[in-house]
């Protein structure tokens, strides 16, 4: 143990994420994994075991990881005739609605992994799916307390949730209220998701940012150097209603001017569309690797955010467009404003997007904050 982090602790993080998964909770997870490792701690995480990828990640950071078991409940296919697809998504979505299926088998998972589990000094479970918490709550009793302190991590919250088109069922409010009186803490990356949380849990509600290892993104902004034509890129998911791109697109399409608009998502079918209306200038690609990501957005001329409709949930991607060093034009979820996105096209970025600050989000920052909860 290294003269700068002299309090050893025994960590346990259960999270369904984790690399090489490419998605906000997956980098949460990793890097929190990563850099307590980093500063000497005792790390245990709880997930499902990839066998190609995790054994040499075991060794590279020093880390334990355990596998939590094989997924069992099925999910309706969504390949075949334009029939079949509707109604397995339908019935996808209806059960999990209704049950939290399939990731209610992951309460089962989790509790049985953690009954022998005990002598941590801090246990962090990260969401979604909130299943990881209930399992994490039906493990821990007064006789069973696992670890000294839970932190139950939010990346989005769940009753409060105002991003999906359908909101939660009424019952899971009790489950909701059951979990967050048996964890000690919670977790939430911004100030404002504090009001998604019931009121009477909101003493244990502690603002901890999604946190970035600043060292490892090989960007050097000195390197950009202006596109041919206009070259901007959004990458991340897209939702109906909640993060849509519609109205910025449709106006992108129209336009005479030479462009290229890039959007790395899986959500294809919000964007493909314009594809054929722009006559080729917006492109589809698919998710990359973060580095390289890092890499291809800080050669952008400019990056584009669509804004969430509610400001209870802050896309992590900004942390990113930072560090590549770009402007960022944010737009609003259905809706467009012609003259702020002419101005970014001739190379005006006076509208551009302030993201403040990037400390807090560091991730050795972040671990302090986790490892404060240990100390009241």
């Amino acid at each position: 143990m290294s003269a700068q982090y002299p309090d050893r602790k025994k960590i346990l993080i259960v999270s369904r994420s984790f690399y090489p998964m490419n998605s906000p909770r997956s980098f949460r997870t990793t890097e929190l994994v990563k850099e307590f490792a980093r500063q000497g701690h005792d790390v245990t995480l709880f997930t499902f075991k990839d066998n190609d990828h995790h054994p040499a990640f075991e060794l590279e950071h020093g880390v334990e990881i355990r596998d939590l078991g094989k997924n069992s409940f099925p999910t309706f296919s969504t390949d075949g005739r334009r029939f079949w697809n509707l109604a397995g998504r339908a019935l996808n979505r209806g059960l999990n609605l209704l049950f939290e299926y399939p990731h209610i088998e992951l309460t089962k998972l989790v509790k049985q992994r953690l009954k022998d589990e005990s002598g941590y000094d801090l246990l962090i479970s990260v969401a979604v799916p909130h299943t990881v918490h209930w399992g994490v709550a039906a493990a821990r009793s007064n006789d069973h307390m696992i670890a000294d302190v839970w932190a139950a991590d939010c990346g989005d919250p769940y009753m409060g949730e105002e991003m999906d088109s359908f909101r939660k069922m009424f019952y899971f409010k009790y489950v909701e209220k059951w979990f967050c009186r048996k964890a000690d803490y919670i977790t939430v990356p911004i100030e404002e998701a504090k009001k998604a949380y019931y009121p009477e849990f909101r003493e244990k509600i502690r603002v901890i940012p999604q946190g970035f290892d600043f060292s490892d993104a090989n960007v050097d902004k000195n390197d950009y150097k202006p596109n041919p034509v206009p070259t901007f890129a959004y990458a991340g998911g897209l939702i109906p209603g909640g993060r849509d791109p519609g109205p910025f697109l449709e106006y992108l399409a129209g336009l005479e001017k030479q462009y290229k608009c890039i959007f790395y998502t899986q959500s294809t079918s919000m964007v493909e569309p314009y594809v054929k209306a722009s006559g080729g200038k917006v492109e589809i690609r698919d998710y990359i690797p973060r580095k390289e990501l890092l890499r291809e957005l800080s050669g952008m001329d400019f990056l584009v955010n669509v804004e969430n409709k509610t400001g209870k949930q802050l896309p992590s991607k900004l942390i990113d467009y930072s560090i590549a060093g770009r402007p960022i034009l944010s737009v609003k979820s259905g809706k467009v404003e012609p003259d702020t996105v002419d101005q970014f096209l001739v190379g005006n970025y006076a509208n551009r997007l302030q993201t403040g600050n990037l400390a807090p989000y560091r991730i050795e920052n972040v671990c302090a904050k986790f490892l404060e909860l240990c100390e009241v």
